[in-house]
């Protein structure tokens, strides 16, 4: 049953990180807000079914890594108990928690919020669905659409509650006995990382020659080395052709060099091959909004789409599918609408793999150099030399810096190591600042921290790091 148009002034559609964040911002540049998702509360995929339940339970794997790892130190645990019910609980309560409080700010920010599913009727009419089979229809002078993604599928996919996608495995249903994780990516190692910590045998297959692909090989390696006593067996440069459901599990064969046995039987299969943009459904066909052949939104560096009246962030107008990265482009869309001076054009958007070790990333990598066939100055400070992870017994951390070879400015950052992800800030903001490697250096760190290798990474480059010997050319003077 249609009812009254009703009218505002912006609507977001999508509760994600970047769609709550444009409607926070623009509600807190004085504009009247609509923010429509299918959920109770703001969060979208990355609280509900990505993110934040990931990270709850790499932690539980961290716990119980660290467990087993403090051996070394002189102190043994009895074997733990595992309380599946009781993970999957608190994880939800920690994605109820923060979902609430994201309600509780919409509400404060007196942003009006409708839990429903949008398309457009026009440019700046929406149609709004609810669960109950009821519509209205939302008068809007600007949309911003924050969409996002959602998982890719695969080649011999079967209809099968044994085929799990990441929101399944996020459910933790069970903990299966053997495991395969179709994809070496940050999806599919970290959601592998979890299932062996609580007991699966779990064999990862990933059709490229290493994994991770797209990441430096040296932050990859310590990860990879690693890897190879927590997962059961990981099969580079090999694909999965043909599955099939049997009684008590999936037969799956593989194709790839030298394997002994092409023909595996798995309790369950994990499939992380990427994420599509959810550009369906939205009746983008009623507007002038222009997509790709991939399904990606085009816009501009403001985030505006072909249509003057409608934007798109995140997920939905292309890599790097990131919550930070559709963050910071619905704070600028919001801001466009409000009528600033702004654009997206971040110099650096770091890069998290929840692994352990961590690896991080942001600005220009060591692969992305070799394939512009650009000149960088490379230097590298291993955690080996590094007190503070010597005390942690994570000596296998790498940090290391990539620099313009004329001026030394920071272009690029790697880290491999426990906590990467905390470290990673330090050289987003170097980069964006247009620091160089001597403002680095010079700049004091704690000591004893992890944070003090990126000093030391920056100091490698004269040749005056204080804990490696590794002559090279003196400082330029202080300009």
């Amino acid at each position: 049953m249609m009812t009254d148009i009703r009218k505002t002034f912006v609507t977001v559609v999508g509760g994600g990180p970047g769609g709550y964040a444009a409607a926070f911002m623009a509600a807190d540049l004085g504009l009247d807000v609509t923010l429509v998702d299918v959920e109770k509360n703001p969060g979208g995929t990355c609280l509900y079914r990505g993110c934040i339940p990931s990270k709850a339970l790499l932690h539980v794997a961290k716990v119980l890594s660290d467990a087993r790892d403090a051996a070394e130190w002189g102190i043994t645990f009895t074997p733990p108990e595992l309380n599946v019910d009781k993970i999957r609980d608190t994880t939800k309560g920690v994605v109820n928690q923060l979902t609430s409080g994201l309600g509780e700010l919409g509400k404060a920010r007196k942003v009006h919020y409708i839990q429903g599913r949008a398309t457009f009727i026009d440019s700046q009419t929406l149609n709004i669905f609810y669960a109950d089979g009821s519509q209205e229809q939302l008068r809007t002078e600007y949309t911003i659409l924050a969409s996002g993604s959602r998982p890719a599928l695969f080649g011999p996919l079967l209809d099968s509650k044994r085929i799990m996608n990441s929101t399944d495995a996020l459910e933790l249903e069970d903990i299966p006995a053997e495991l395969l994780v179709v994809g070496g990516g940050y999806i599919g190692l970290e959601l592998g990382t979890v299932y062996a910590a609580l007991g699966s045998k779990v064999t990862v297959v990933e059709t490229t020659d290493g994994l991770l692909p797209g990441a430096d090989r040296d932050l990859v390696m310590p990860l990879a080395k690693r890897l190879e006593n927590v997962m059961h067996e990981i099969l580079l440069s090999t694909k999965v052709v043909e599955m099939s459901e049997r009684k008590n599990g999936i037969r799956v064969k593989l194709e790839g060099p030298d394997l002994k046995k092409p023909e595996r039987h798995f309790d369950k299969v994990l499939v992380c091959v990427g994420r599509k943009p959810n550009s369906s459904g939205l009746g983008l066909k009623n507007t002038r909004v222009k997509v790709d052949d991939k399904g990606f939104v085009k816009v501009d560096a403001q985030r505006r789409t072909d249509d003057p009246n409608i934007f798109a962030i995140g997920d939905l107008v292309g890599n790097p599918m990131l919550a930070h990265k559709a963050s910071a482009e619905g704070r600028v869309a919001a801001e466009v609408i409000a009528g600033h001076a702004a654009i997206f054009a971040p110099m650096a958007i770091p890069a998290v793999v929840f692994t352990d070790p961590e690896i991080a990333w942001c600005g220009l990598t060591e692969e992305e150099a070799k394939k512009e066939s650009r000149r960088v100055n490379v230097t590298r400070f291993p955690w080996a030399a590094s007190g503070r992870a010597l005390t942690m017994g994570r000596h296998d951390g790498l940090t290391k810096l990539i620099c313009d070879p004329e001026t030394n400015q920071v272009l690029g950052m790697g880290i491999v190591g426990t906590g990467a992800g905390e470290l990673i800030s330090e050289g987003v903001l170097a980069i964006e600042m247009g620091a160089s490697a001597a403002d680095v250096d010079m700049t004091i760190h704690p000591h004893p921290t992890l944070s003090e290798t990126v000093m030391e990474s920056a100091a490698a480059l004269f040749g005056q790091s204080t804990h490696i010997y590794r002559p090279k050319k003196a400082r330029q003077a202080a300009s």
